[in-house]
């Protein structure tokens, strides 16, 4: 019987082998040969970690002491820590398999680190090191660019090991790239260009919003050009532009500005939202609710200026979160209400809501650090503000008919018939086509009111307009003409057939059905036909002389007043 070749006295001798081999192969893959540099290279798989939880180790524990054991290659992921009080140590090893010096671009991609040091060699082999980070005046950086960017040379048939080491109160989002230095300049290129085209677009809103508001003078634009404004700024924060192209002297402001923006781009985007979406009305307990997380945001405002940036960036940041869910509970609530404006934001919302999630969870370490997850949340914003653009444009619509609506009754108002009895009325003189008006009275209606109360009477007024609106003919304009007398407009219309259509409405609002009591109707009518008007206000004084001849008569009747004679409706009184 033979005797089997795996027995328990090989196995540790097998596993030590299988051991060595992964240590060979990882050690393998840890090395970049820039020789091959083709494009830009993504350093994840190519980097060891080194987690310093005390934050004390130096340069040369970790190089030659005990911890430069500690390093660990990155098996899968990305090194994205979310807010930690560790530092970071990277090592990376270079090698130039050619027979030429290469001098290769290291870049790191989240400009909003506090502290990044980074240690290299030079053409002897001496170390030398850059400090630099968000909280270092921006001329420390290796390279004039709003990321992380440092030069390394490597001399041929050689071998470089580069360190750095990241520290900030912040997330620490490790995203290193390597490439020559011509491809850097294309890529940023493209980046600038893409920035460009964003904040443009920004900005071309901004300026389109604040020409509609100087127009409209409705606070809602003022609300909504505040929010852009913080909104892009704190973008232009985020992607380190403002750090090198505003305040580049001045670290303090610079790590400050993005927890002071963050606030009040809070702030104004839920009064923004609260006034859009007139919460007041159609969610009023959580209306409040949203005004208090307003002061809560005034207090993160406060606590950006005095407090540490490592103290406020937690709670600005889970209150991010919070505000799209808050949003969007009363973007439902106005949409369910039928509130037009609610239909875009809700959308815009979604859209942000998602890109906000994404951002969010890679803060806190639950999604990797990469182009969708970093830049998702900016580039749902700038959706999201085209969108709300869209809700502000129906917001404007909105304004329009309120401004020619009756509140109460939904019907066109005075302004509105004063100004299409205008229209028609030339229409009428130039074509020589007829036209009708109607006025309208509630019979009796203050005795009404005072009987069963002012709410049964504003519900006998919208029942009289809905009939009424119900009963015109398309062609027709119901108008409410003031306390409770109504005014309905008939384009080409003549004297029988406005006859026809005004006794059709006595009709029907005498057999309305009310809550309290019944109503009737008066209504005078004229028809201008031939010139028999020479202006509107003696067309519109014919019909209310019929009204009131109406009113003599006994009411629940309709008289018609054509020319300079009355003519009294055989009708009798229902």
């Amino acid at each position: 019987m033979k005797t089997p070749w795996l027995t328990s006295r090989r196995l540790p001798w097998l596993a030590l082998a299988v051991f060595a081999v992964q240590a060979v192969l990882v050690s393998a893959a840890h090395a970049v040969d820039v020789a091959s540099l083709s494009k830009p290279l993504d350093l994840n798989r190519h980097i060891e970690l080194l987690e310093d939880s005390s934050a004390t180790l130096t340069i040369d524990d970790v190089r030659d002491g005990a911890a430069a054991s500690r390093f660990a290659a990155m098996t899968g992921g990305s090194p994205n820590f979310g807010f930690t009080r560790s530092a970071w140590w990277v090592r990376l090893e270079l090698e130039n398999t050619s027979d030429w010096s290469s001098s290769v671009l290291l870049r790191q991609d989240y400009p909003l680190i506090d502290y990044l040091d980074l240690w290299r060699q030079d053409a002897d082999g001496r170390w030398e090191e850059v400090s630099t980070g968000d909280r270092r005046v921006f001329s420390s950086r290796d390279v004039d660019q709003r990321d992380f960017v440092f030069t390394v040379d490597v001399p041929a048939q050689d071998t470089r090991t580069v360190y750095l080491r990241f520290e900030s109160s912040g997330p620490i989002n490790i995203g290193l790239t390597l490439s020559t230095q011509a491809e850097l300049v294309g890529i940023v290129g493209k980046e600038q260009l893409g920035y460009g085209m964003y904040f443009g677009g920004f900005l071309v809103l901004l300026f389109y919003n604040l020409f509609i508001f100087i127009a409209v003078r409705d606070r809602v634009f003022f609300y909504y050009l505040l929010y852009l404004a913080f909104y892009g700024t704190y973008f232009a924060i985020h992607n380190g532009l403002t750090f090198q192209y505003l305040w580049p002297d001045s670290p303090w402001w610079g790590n400050k500005s993005l927890v002071v923006m963050l606030a009040l781009t809070l702030f104004w985007g839920v009064q923004f939202s609260r006034s859009i979406l007139d919460s007041q009305r159609y969610s009023p307990r959580m209306d409040k609710f949203a005004a208090g997380f307003q002061a809560v945001c005034v207090a993160g405002l406060v606590g950006a200026v005095a407090l540490p940036y490592s103290a406020i960036i937690v709670p600005l940041a889970a209150l991010s979160s919070i505000v799209p869910v808050l949003l969007m509970y009363l973007g439902i609530r106005s949409f369910i209400g039928g509130h037009r404006p609610a239909r875009y934001f809700l959308v815009a919302w979604s859209v942000l809501l998602i890109g906000v999630s994404a951002y969010m969870a890679k803060t806190f370490g639950l999604l990797p650090h990469n182009f969708l997850t970093h830049n998702g949340f900016q580039i749902g914003s700038l959706i999201e503000m085209v969108l709300l653009s869209l809700a502000l444009a129906s917001r404007v619509g909105e304004l329009q008919r309120e401004s020619v609506t009756d509140a109460l009754t939904g019907l066109f108002n005075r302004r509105s018939f004063d100004e299409k009895i205008k229209e028609e009325f030339l229409r009428s003189q130039r074509y020589g086509q007829p036209l009708s008006i109607m006025l309208i009275d509630a019979d009796n209606f203050k005795e009404y009111n005072d009987k069963y109360g002012h709410n049964y009477g504003d519900v006998a007024l919208r029942a009289i307009a809905d009939e009424l609106s119900n009963t015109a003919r398309q062609i027709d304009r119901v108008c409410r003409y003031g306390g409770e007398e109504f005014v309905i407009l008939m384009p080409s219309t003549n004297r029988e057939e406005a006859q026809t259509v005004a006794e059709r409405q006595r009709k029907h609002i005498e057999a309305m059905k009310l809550p309290k009591g019944s109503i009737t109707i008066s209504v005078g009518l004229a028809t201008f036909t031939d010139g028999s008007f020479h202006s509107i206000t003696e067309f519109v004084e014919a019909a209310d002389k019929a009204l009131y001849a109406a009113k003599r008569r006994g009411r629940n009747r309709v008289e018609e007043l054509s020319g300079e004679v009355a003519v009294a409706g055989e009708r009798a009184a229902g």
